[in-house]
């Protein structure tokens, strides 16, 4: 068996991994590059690897640094399964036309606005092909025996977001684990992750390699939050990602709304890829912690905003009143609109809860830049940015070394890490080196591993 090492690796986007074994080729995640441009200029170049001879796709989860470059290969000709949990399945089939959506409307935007150096800039793929590569996707339970070729598999749930899995590999007589994104044993909103069964190799996400999440009352903090900006009469800002983060503020701010710890205002979940995840969380209950009661709940606190006219309305409103909306990394959507409006009001609060990339506007602006480019304009920023670390969905290296702990690996499994920035995969690998008796390396991008 053999991997190469085609993404997230150096860096925590664009996770590619192509797994050979006999005549059997598969991609384990098919992300996209995001952040740093020099990253995001890869999501151009052509994969060293052919196409036809691609025999399926594995997928770990939904989110666009592991799925967002399927209907590349779709545009390119791929028409091989696309095997996932069907949580995934439904999941991409809001955020990839999504994604496709709004690569149009930006390249509409910069040529329109003559922003790029490009005469006619394109988008990497469009809504139309997004919603095709739809037709691959070949959905498995959690546990489900899948076979393609000389290669089995099988997904088990990882507790990242609704669906996530680590996808196990069985091929020439070696067992190969891909953690995906592992989540974290006491999350607000999903069930811890499944201990791993003993392995050859695991690939390890290392994205808080070196650090440890926040352990305060994150409840509190955000409560302390909405009633600071409520005071301020001002605005509250939340870049959100649209898959289990903006459900998870949702069920946060009903709940302390309901018990009187926060000011009652409206709530506005500007996002409609939101507003169809949430009801797609409704449907797989059995998968996190809420039950339908609080469900509904959540549902009917918020209001929901689906159309373009609702969003810019939203601009008139000059009560305190709180925004949810995508990207969570502020790298597009409609946050954008709404930072141009609000960033040079010293009473608007930003608040991001989730990590940000290096390079993105989130990072830039935790960073304490003085302005921010937005669709090729200077914004001010004189808005109070806050964070709250504490909703991440990713374990921190603590969390992984339990989760670890608690699975069938064997004294001297191998372990290739991957999706960190450079920092923590360092801090990851001095860590399970110094407390553990595993082989760990550092993967490198576009490195050969042979099995």
């Amino acid at each position: 068996m053999k991997i190469t090492f085609l993404g997230g690796t150096e860096t925590v986007t664009g996770s590619k991994y192509l797994v050979e074994s006999g005549s059997t080729k598969v991609l384990v995640d098919c992300g996209l590059y995001q952040g740093y441009k020099w990253l995001r200029e890869r999501n151009w170049q052509t994969l060293p690897l052919d196409i036809d001879q691609l025999d399926a796709v594995l997928l770990t989860h939904a989110h666009l640094d592991h799925s967002g470059y399927i209907p590349v290969l779709y545009k390119q000709g791929f028409r091989g399964p696309v095997f996932s949990h069907y949580a995934t399945r439904d999941l991409c089939e809001i955020l990839l036309p999504d994604s496709g959506h709004i690569q149009e409307e930006d390249a509409r935007y910069y040529s329109r606005h003559k922003l790029g150096k490009h005469a006619h800039p394109l988008p990497l793929y469009d809504r139309a092909t997004a919603e095709r590569c739809m037709e691959l996707f070949t959905p498995l339970a959690f546990d489900e025996v899948g076979e393609i070729g000389d290669i089995k598999f099988h997904l088990q749930s990882a507790g990242h977001i609704l669906g996530a899995a680590s996808i196990i590999l069985e091929a020439e007589g070696k067992r190969v684990g891909f953690s995906g994104d592992v989540g974290r044993p006491d999350d607000i909103f999903m069930r811890p992750p499944q201990p791993l069964p003993a392995l050859d190799l695991l690939l390890l996400e290392s994205t808080y390699g070196n650090r440890r999440h926040d352990k305060q009352d994150a409840f509190q903090q955000l409560a302390d939050v909405v009633s600071a900006t409520a005071k301020s009469g001002g605005v509250l800002l939340i870049p959100s990602f649209a898959v289990g983060r903006a459900q998870a503020l949702q069920f946060m701010l009903t709940t302390l709304m309901q018990d009187g710890r926060i000011p009652s205002m409206p709530i506005y979940l500007d996002s409609p890829m939101a507003v169809n995840v949430s009801n797609i969380y409704y449907r797989y209950t059995e998968l996190h912690r809420l039950n339908r009661e609080q469900c509904d709940a959540m549902c009917s606190t918020i209001n929901f905003v689906n159309h373009v006219e609702e969003s810019k309305a939203l601009v008139d409103i000059h009560y305190p009143h709180i925004i949810i909306a995508g990207s969570g990394m502020a790298t597009g959507g409609r946050i954008l609109h709404h930072l141009k409006s609000r960033l040079a009001d010293h009473r608007t609060t930003v608040l991001f809860t989730g990590y940000q990339a290096g390079g993105t506007r989130g990072a830039k602006m935790l960073q304490g830049v003085e302005s921010v480019k937005i669709h090729g304009q200077w914004i001010r920023n004189r808005a109070r940015i806050e964070v709250l670390p504490g909703l991440s969905g990713h374990g921190d290296y603590k969390d992984i070394s339990r989760w670890l702990a608690q699975s069938e690996l064997s004294t001297g499994t191998a372990i290739q890490l991957v999706h960190g920035d450079p920092d923590a995969l360092d801090g990851m690998c001095d860590h399970l080196r110094r407390t553990t008796k595993f082989n760990v390396t550092i993967a490198g991008y576009r490195k050969i591993l042979s099995l």
